[in-house]
């Protein structure tokens, strides 16, 4: 493979595959010695790469172009069998759990991966395939719902990726304008979004019944891996960001409309933060890949040859284009034994931003490539999270490469501004999405007006004024994390909590932050997520008190 262009990955044979499957589970399950059940576990976990290689490829050809039909063909016949191998591997790992020589197994690869199968075998049966196959046609359908926007504005035409720019204009009728055009055009497809949504919920409901438990949220809690805390613990975060940090957002929020001369702050302002315009990288896609290679050949520690690699193999994605699904994501390959990247550069902050936070969860996940299974090169999400975003504050001292110095200072304020003002609305979506499952049968209007008891409690500034999608109660509709991965949004606020440590730490002893950021990538998915933390000294969000600090330190530098 000369590029990653040209990486293919064949679909593989289900018949062909069950019966490898069916053989290995025969040996795991008639062995007593330990250490032939290691040699099988590290030969399934051999088979198992190999699947989720092709499925991984399969949904990064589909993004980079939701045009393509065949493209589209493979993922949908991905989505099909894919319920089939969560079936087999579901039944290896209800093996390797019931071995007489689990005990073994655990000191070999450590407890933590263990847990993650618990929580995989407790939510599968294999009368529940059918509805998962339906589940990947919904979210297949959503992604391509969001990918197919063609939006009149300026005398262009837009995708959704391409707003952001307009939406942080200096004038402020283009913002307006921009914010509503693409308002309206999801308006006109809300009732698409809402149905998509209801029969998502209903869905998941149904299988979480069938399945035994009382409501979906017992299944997403058990599928996002939450081990060690569960919803108590979520909702006392809450209670802590309601407590600790709305109030300073709100004065973040007033700050902001009286630096930019508005007298309210309207939505189509929010993204607004200098009267200058905000800071925009210097140069276009092709510059700002040079600048990241100095910036990490600068910062070091494996950092500099691990992007260089990439470079040379092509494995960033970064230009947006018609019919690339919005949004940005990092995947690792273990066959390889790389990540890539994908991304939508816009000309904005964002694009800063977003490369730098997948490229620390990429930086991780090759960090930790010689975990000895594949389930252990990822940590659980909220724990990934402090990765991407921890890189994002580690990064500022080189951010004069793609601003120059003036804005580059101010590009930092504007950073950790957003980024407090952000978990306000990621427990938003957070406690959105508990709303929704304990009341799986709501019609579309009682969940617009769910949402809106959301944002009047964590995000009251949020003012839409008469734009149509916002002030319906359905500005969470292109959230694409509600859709396509319940429960999957309140770890962006946890890892927060994380890489704000980072901040912290780094603004006194940045040659400490970094050897702890680079230990912890190297840990993977081999701790839990508070064991994590632990190792590197950081404390849990789960202790009270936990964001005060933090705010202080924010208020200091940010209100001074």
């Amino acid at each position: 493979m000369n590029a990653f262009s040209d990486y293919k990955v064949p679909a593989p044979d289900y018949t062909e595959m069950k019966t490898r499957y069916e053989d290995l589970l025969r040996r795991i399950q008639n062995t007593d010695d330990p250490e032939e059940a290691i040699s099988l576990t590290l030969e399934w976990d051999a088979l198992y790469s190999e699947v989720k290689e092709w499925y991984s490829l399969t949904e990064i050809r589909f993004t980079q172009d939701t045009t393509n039909p065949d493209y589209k063909a493979a993922l949908d016949h991905r989505d099909s069998e894919w319920p089939k191998y969560i079936n087999l591997q579901t039944r290896i790992k209800e093996a390797i759990l019931a071995s007489p020589c689990i005990d073994a197994l655990e000191e070999r690869f450590k407890r933590q991966v263990f847990e993650l199968w618990r929580c995989d075998a407790a939510t599968f049966d294999p009368s529940i395939e059918k509805d998962l196959e339906k589940e990947a046609q919904l979210e297949s359908e959503y992604t391509a719902l969001l990918g197919s926007a063609q939006i009149e504005f300026g005398g262009e035409t837009l995708t959704l990726s391409d707003f952001p720019p307009y939406q942080e204009n200096p004038d402020r009728a283009i913002r307006e304008g921009a914010t509503r055009a693409r308002s309206e055009w999801l308006h006109e497809r809300a009732g698409d979004f809402d149905r998509i949504y209801g029969e998502m919920v209903s869905l998941r409901n149904r299988m979480a019944e069938g399945m035994g438990f009382r409501s979906y949220t017992e299944v997403g809690y058990l599928k996002m891996h939450r081990i060690g805390y569960g919803p108590e613990e979520v909702a006392s975060f809450r209670e802590e960001v309601l407590r600790e940090l709305v109030p300073f957002a709100l004065e973040l929020a007033d700050q902001q409309a009286e630096t930019i001369g508005v007298e309210s702050l309207m939505f189509w302002d929010r993204n607004f933060r200098s009267p200058k315009g905000n800071p925009v990288p210097l140069g276009d896609h092709d510059w700002m890949v040079e600048r990241a290679r100095e910036m990490f050949g600068a910062m070091g520690n494996g950092l500099d040859g691990f992007f260089d690699e990439m470079l040379e193999m092509g494995l960033l994605d970064l230009k947006s284009r018609k019919g690339k699904a919005p949004g940005g994501y990092c995947e690792f390959f273990t066959q390889l034994g790389m990540p890539f990247i994908y991304a939508n550069f816009n000309g904005t902050q964002h694009d800063v931003d977003v490369f730098t936070h997948e490229m620390g969860h990429a930086f991780q996940s090759w960090s930790s490539r010689k975990q000895p299974l594949t389930d252990m090169i990822w940590p659980t999400i909220e724990a990934c999270e402090i990765h991407s975003m921890g890189l994002e504050f580690l990064t500022w001292p080189y951010m004069d490469l793609f601003y120059g110095g003036d804005r580059a200072d101010e590009l930092r304020r504007i950073h950790l501004a957003s980024s407090l003002s952000f978990i306000p609305y990621g427990v938003a979506v957070d406690h959105f999405q508990h709303e929704v499952y304990d009341a799986p049968d709501c019609s579309p209007d009682q969940r617009a007006e769910k949402w809106r008891e959301m944002e009047k409690t964590y995000v009251p500034w949020f003012q839409y004024g008469d734009l149509p999608q916002e002030s319906s109660g359905r500005m969470w509709q292109t959230q694409s994390h509600i859709f396509g991965a319940p429960f999957y949004y309140i770890d962006y606020t946890l890892a927060l909590t994380g890489a704000l440590q980072f901040w912290k730490l780094a603004r006194t002893d940045r040659d400490e932050a970094m050897k702890r950021y680079v230990a912890l990538c190297q840990l993977g998915g081999s701790l839990s997520y508070a064991e994590l933390l632990t190792s590197v000294g950081f404390a849990s969000p789960f202790e009270p008190g936990c964001l005060k600090e933090v705010v202080s330190d924010a208020r200091e530098f940010l209100l001074r």
